[in-house]
């Protein structure tokens, strides 16, 4: 089994892998572990610990809580395989043998979320435009200029969504990234999953500028060019710390889309095993998750496509299937509607794993769109969902920084304008509604007479 191994080395080692100056290898960090053949392609990453208040609970993650770098607080994470004869022995006594192991967490496969069914498209790409009220966006000065959109996916082929939008496209090549091992320039991937999501952010935020993160492009012995491994997402995540730190704090935006997850408890530990990623909110990647949030970056993720009516062929989990970072408290878990406002059979539906209300909110699918996949198919799928909202997300991040609107007051006013589709306001198939332009720059703007100098 893939695993991630949590270690704390010296200070001086912690120092060097959380230094983007500096260079510290897996053998630096974990050289000799017992039992693990280690992936040495694999640079270490530092997660960052959690830390509460003053008078806080330092074992509980359900409460306000920074998070530290320090030598003295940080970690490694390294990358490796443990035989599945040997996984339950070799995890318990890896800490003995080596009082430097903090933990081992599963790696699980994630996969981009494609729809099931062959249904032609509801309606095309403009629709969306006009649902999502792009010009009273532009009116309002919410265009996505200076914002930075980050698309981990497949990777992006600009010079496909440029055609097909009919207009330039803004691709910050310096500040994207590959995993180790994938190969191929920012902008320039084929025509797949991942154009498609570069499109549709561009349908609300056509200024914004795309970090090209390929993170399903990591192979693995029998997988595909649409899957890769949780450890190359928390890798990226570390990444996109170091570009939102970079950026000015005053006018710091950056959207992260993702639409892709784990389908299957297959590559997971059980649920309740401290290794495990679904319901664990304490998995390293979650906390990363966690850590960006904090930072002021907004982060997105399908709720996927395993509704009751129409479920992807590859949803294993029994029931809530909305799991680990799809579900986490700090992200927006996006379903999906065709552009008449009903949901599409294939979004899934909540409870999530780690926080029960999921979806947050809904987004369009099922359009014309990219033609990523040809003339006739549509950009679908919750995979489609996402980075129409992330899109969204973005066009308000352009007068509206985290330094003036924190993620989370974001999210509460997603949630609280949208398009309410039941009688009892927020349910399991829609959240709280389908997103609401005009909802949003209303509220915006009551917010901006009220507070001026915000």
């Amino acid at each position: 089994m893939r695993v991630l191994i949590q270690l704390r080395p010296s200070p001086d080692l912690v120092t060097a892998v959380a230094d983007p100056g500096q260079t510290a290898t897996t053998a630096d960090v974990a050289d000799g572990l017992p039992g693990v053949e280690l992936d040495t392609a694999f640079t270490p990453v530092a997660l960052p610990r959690p830390v509460p208040a003053a008078g806080g609970d330092p074992l509980s993650l359900n409460q306000p809580l920074d998070f530290s770098l320090a030598a003295e607080d940080a970690s490694v994470l390294v990358r490796g395989t443990i035989s599945d004869d040997e996984l339950t022995t070799r995890v318990a006594l890896l800490p003995t043998l080596r009082p430097d192991v903090v933990g081992v967490y599963s790696d699980p496969v994630v996969e981009s979320s494609l729809t099931c069914g062959g249904d032609a498209p509801f309606g095309d790409w403009h629709d969306v435009e006009r649902l999502l009220n792009v010009p009273g966006l532009h009116a309002e000065g919410l265009d996505g200029t200076g914002v930075t959109l980050a698309v981990l996916d497949t990777g992006i082929n600009a010079a496909h969504v440029a055609r097909q939008l009919g207009r330039g496209v803004t691709l910050d090549a310096q500040r994207s990234w590959n995993p180790a091992g994938v190969d191929g320039r920012p902008g320039e991937f084929e025509v797949d999953h991942g154009t498609m999501c570069a499109f549709d952010t561009l349908i609300g935020a056509p200024q914004a500028s795309l970090i090209d993160i390929p993170v399903l492009r990591s192979t693995r012995p029998g997988g595909t060019a649409l899957d890769g491994l949780l450890s190359d997402a928390v890798a990226a995540f570390a990444h996109l710390r170091l570009v939102l730190a970079l950026q000015p704090e005053a006018s710091r935006a950056l959207v992260i889309n993702s639409s892709w997850g784990s389908f299957s408890p297959e590559w997971d530990f059980p649920v309740g095993h401290p290794g495990n990623y679904s319901d664990n909110a304490a998995h390293p990647f979650n906390l990363m998750v966690a850590s960006l949030d904090n930072a002021g970056a907004d982060v997105l993720f399908a709720a996927g496509n395993c509704g009751r009516e129409c479920r992807d062929g590859r949803c294993a989990y029994p029931n809530r299937p909305i799991a680990g970072a799809n579900s986490h408290p700090r992200v927006l878990s996006i379903g999906g509607v065709d552009v008449s406002g009903k949901r599409v059979g294939y979004s899934s539906q909540g409870p999530g794993r780690l926080t029960a209300r999921k979806p947050d909110i809904c987004a369009y699918t099922h359009f014309s769109g990219s033609k990523a996949f040809g003339d006739t198919e549509p950009d679908s799928g919750t995979s489609a969902a996402t980075p129409v909202a992330a899109g969204l997300v973005a066009a308000i991040r352009t007068l509206w920084p985290a330094s003036r609107l924190r993620p989370a007051q974001l999210r509460a006013l997603l949630r609280r304008t949208g398009e309410d589709r039941s009688e009892v306001g927020f349910d399991y198939d829609y959240g709280y509604g389908i997103v609401d332009t005009a909802g949003i720059i209303a509220a915006l703007q009551r917010r901006a007479r009220a507070c001026p100098d915000a």
